[in-house]
């Protein structure tokens, strides 16, 4: 008997390095699991260790771009019809808007995207609107709409985007989960990587992780980190990331002791520079779930996350971390104070903070639960 086919369309291979390879693992034990993704200027071989028939390299780019556009289209319709797929799963909006349309013009009965994360939220005036229309033209194609949290489900539902009848959110929530083998506390580690960054044991490290732009809170956090270091000498800042919107110029005009934070860059390994913090801080603007908070909190560093609508799963307010107003710098100091005084308060949520992931947010059980849906598309 042929083994049912799956294809998942992304536009970076990025993506499915980050929050498809455990779902991959799965799928690939009964079924013939398929990749299409933009793989210009991408090294394939971390995914060619992936149990994938086939890596399909197809020009999806993350911007409107109508002449690529049209060739992406005509390149996936040609694709799709050739393999027969039984299921098509998009995720990212590029990867989505292409992908469901052009399954269903392929006439593929399983056509599924899931959202995570609104771009249009932060935007304003009519290319908000048109990016809204974008995303009702995916569901509109789509057969199954998944979306990684139940209070950004609620946000779409309340803008229209989806119905309850049409949308769904598996498990607690999450794309992917987190690896719990890979993030596991460890004193040594924490001090190998504090004194490699020169951080003392009595400094009170607040940590992010991420893209650094605007959206993500980091003006505000600089401003609410120079707050505190200015009462507190003991407090270090570290950002871990890649500087989309020049934010270091920035921070370097916002913070007065500017020694008292340190630029780290991009990292492959954040369970290591994770494991340096004391606190975990991701004050965004917009997000799709927060990935990196469940990543902290199963290291059981508490966390302080602003209250936008796709966090709202992430952390169990005072119980494995702290919440503050969205973009408001005197709400998300208040709460950085709180923590940096009461160490026994910081053990305290690190560690309800590492068995409400445990319970709820393991890349095995959200693994699960997407092959039970699977199956029950296929009626298997």
């Amino acid at each position: 008997m042929d083994k049912n086919k799956f294809c998942f369309v992304v536009s970076s291979p990025l993506t499915a390095k980050a929050f498809l390879k455990n779902h991959i693992q799965y799928l690939a034990e009964n079924y013939e699991v398929y990749l299409v993704a933009n793989f210009e200027g991408f090294e394939y071989e971390d995914i060619k260790s992936y149990p994938l028939k086939e890596i399909k390299h197809i020009s999806i780019s993350r911007e409107i771009n109508l002449v690529n556009d049209i060739k992406a289209l005509f390149l996936l319709w040609k694709y799709f019809n050739q393999m027969n797929f039984d299921i098509v799963h998009t995720v990212t909006p590029k990867a989505g808007l292409l992908g469901v349309f052009v399954a269903r013009l392929a006439r593929i009965n399983n056509r599924i995207h899931i959202f995570t994360g609104q771009v249009w939220h932060t935007k304003t005036g009519l290319f908000k609107r048109l990016l809204m229309i974008l995303d009702k033209f995916i569901v509109w194609n789509a057969t199954d709409v998944l979306v990684d949290g139940e209070s950004q489900r609620e946000f779409l539902i309340k803008n229209k985007i989806i119905k309850k009848s049409n949308s769904f959110v598996l498990g607690k929530g999450s794309i992917s989960g987190v690896d719990t083998n890979r993030f596991i506390p460890d004193n040594n580690i924490n001090n190998e990587v504090r004194i490699s960054l020169d951080i003392h044991k009595r400094d009170v490290v607040y940590m992010f992780l991420g893209r650094m732009n605007h959206d993500k809170g980091i003006v505000e956090l600089a401003k609410a980190f120079n707050k505190l270091q200015l009462e507190f000498s003991n407090a270090r800042l570290l950002l871990v990331g890649g500087d989309e919107e020049n934010m270091t110029s920035i921070i370097k005009g916002i913070v007065k002791n500017i020694e008292a934070v340190i630029f780290y860059g991009f990292t492959k390994e954040p369970e290591k520079l994770l494991q340096a913090c004391d606190v975990f801080c991701l004050p965004s603007h917009r997000e799709g779930f927060g990935t990196s908070i469940i990543e902290a909190s199963l290291l059981e560093k508490p966390v302080i996350c602003s209250d936008t609508y796709g966090l709202m799963e992430t952390i169990i307010e005072n119980k494995t971390g702290l919440r503050h107003k969205v973009a408001d710098v005197d709400s998300l100091y208040i709460a950085m104070k709180k923590l940096i005084d009461h160490r026994n308060l910081r053990e305290k949520l690190g560690k309800d903070g590492r068995s409400y992931v445990l319970e709820n947010f393991s890349a095995q059980i959200i693994s699960e639960k997407w092959l039970e849906f699977y199956r029950a598309k296929l009626h298997v």
